[in-house]
């Protein structure tokens, strides 16, 4: 059904809106201008029921579609589905941050400003190539189980899966869009998702996608290899202390901590340098464990702290495995301050310079309010939703309650899913992009999984990958956020 805004008079009492349990959505018309170019498009917003067969009522999916609307048949137009990840984040990111028609205002390095932000049109989003749809999964934004429902069984691995791709087979119908060109665009654990989703959606819905776009990518999270609650590397795994290396390296670079030879470097030389360190006598060192002679771990202990900007003492004190958060918290000690684990260009203010502990994540901080309450105030008074509900930004209660039963006693890894997906449909392309200052989803851990994918060389050139000089949210770089925009228009053509 579509809700039709009417105006209310003074003196009637205010019509609270319709449950969330009970579809609605209400369209508006906007325009876009893009240099001497106008494009005009229509905003959908609202709640898509899903049922169980006997038509009982499981979750209510809010979401936020754009269409252009000067197409003759969008039967053949690009259609994308985008989300986040968190496990428990909205859209929200992807929406006003990179892929939408308005996007959320800050300067060059991708600070807002004051509360409460700014919003101001994005001429670099996709609006002008393709139609986009941005989906909440179940218990974030307003997305929400049906009363009576359990919200927990849609935190789950395959069960969120299942869902969001449900909401898509039933938005293909409803909109007449099983003909246009499919695409997936997910970032952090949406990528996770983005890859479990390609396989699924092609088995089970015979829905083959024409591409996916992983940006800032985690599919094997041995990769990654951190404890979920404490961030820490599980013990006995070595590798992501080798992947996160080169990262610290740029972390290090971007805050002036290395020496005069490194410093004067370019970006990609240190990195290249740093790779073949980390990959090897590095990668070495750490296999060899206790057994590594008392000599050669000085070494290399030197040659870390060369790289990290660390005290060799401090990198002798912990074996030469270095955890994301110490290093955040320890790169800056010196002058009080920390750095973003989403994006260590970030830097943050703790109460004690002590510990290995953050108080939390600056490069979180920095953003979270002005992308709240402009989304908050944007699908009011814009798109004219109207809901009661809180707008779950990123919800730590659904992070906390996210079930990787599929999974038990191993790391969790769609990486196979992909590949199988790639091998079924080889027409479906892969696009990458990674922020070389990202110590959440690493971009060196991103080129080993793809490394290790067991892809068929006919299907290699289906991938395509990008870095960029920011962090997780490249887009918020404005030269990043310009080169990702041309990529993307690029691939989407392809």
């Amino acid at each position: 059904m579509t809700e039709k805004n009417t105006e209310q008079k003074d003196d009637e009492p205010l019509r609270p809106p319709p449950d969330h349990h009970e579809e609605a959505t209400v369209e508006t018309t906007h325009e876009l201008q893009v240099g001497r170019r106008k494009i005009p498009y229509r905003a959908v917003a609202g709640r898509v029921i899903l049922t169980e067969e006997d038509g009982d009522k499981r979750a209510s999916f809010f979401h936020v579609a754009y269409f252009r609307s000067d197409v003759e048949d969008p039967g053949d137009r690009p259609l994308v589905f985008a989300f986040n990840g968190g496990p428990g984040s909205s859209s929200v990111w992807l929406h006003l941050g990179l892929l939408g028609p308005r996007r959320v205002d800050v300067d060059e390095n991708g600070h807002p400003g004051p509360p409460p932000g700014r919003l101001v049109d994005n001429l670099h989003g996709l609006i002008d190539v393709a139609d986009v749809v941005f989906i909440d999964p179940v218990g974030t934004g307003f997305s929400r189980a049906i009363p009576g429902d359990e919200q927990k069984k849609f935190h789950h691995f395959t069960r969120d899966i299942e869902s969001v791709g449900e909401f898509i087979r039933i938005f293909l119908t409803r909109h007449a869009r099983w003909a246009s060109p499919k695409y997936l665009a997910g970032e952090s654990y949406g990528t996770t998702r983005a890859a479990g989703l390609a396989s699924h959606l092609l088995e089970k819905q015979g829905i083959y996608l024409n591409g996916l776009v992983l940006i800032s990518v985690i599919l094997n999270f041995g990769t990654g290899g951190f404890d979920r609650e404490t961030l820490t590397f599980q013990v006995g795994n070595d590798l992501p202390y080798v992947l996160f290396l080169p990262t610290y390296a740029a972390t290090a670079w971007y805050h002036g901590k290395l020496d005069r030879r490194l410093q004067r470097l370019r970006l990609a030389e240190l990195l290249e340098e740093v790779e073949g360190f980390a990959r090897g006598d590095y990668a070495r060192a750490l296999l060899l464990g206790d057994e590594l002679d008392q000599a050669e771990q000085h070494r290399v202990s030197e040659q870390v702290a060369t790289y990290t900007g660390l005290d060799v003492a401090y990198v002798e004190r912990y074996r030469l495995r270095i955890e994301i958060l110490r290093f955040c918290k320890e790169l800056l000690r010196d002058r009080r301050r920390t750095v973003g684990r989403i994006d260590s260009r970030y830097t943050g203010i703790d109460r004690f310079s002590d510990g290995d502990a953050l108080e939390s994540d600056p490069s979180t901080n920095a953003i979270m309010g002005a992308y709240a309450a402009m989304l908050n105030d944007y699908v009011r008074r814009e798109l004219e939703y109207e809901s009661d509900l809180p707008y779950h930004v990123l919800s730590l209660d659904v992070n906390q309650d996210w079930d990787f039963e599929d999974f038990k006693n191993a790391n969790v890894d769609t990486s196979e899913s992909l590949r199988r997906a790639m091998s079924k449909n080889p027409h479906m392309r892969v696009f990458l992009a990674n922020g070389l200052y990202d110590l959440a989803t690493p971009y060196l851990a991103t080129r080993h999984t793809f490394a290790h994918l067991g892809l068929d060389p006919d299907l290699a050139g289906n991938v395509v990958s990008h870095d960029y000089e920011a962090g997780h949210m490249m887009y918020l770089h404005h030269p990043s956020l310009e080169a990702l925009a041309g990529h993307l228009r690029a691939f989407i053509a392809g």
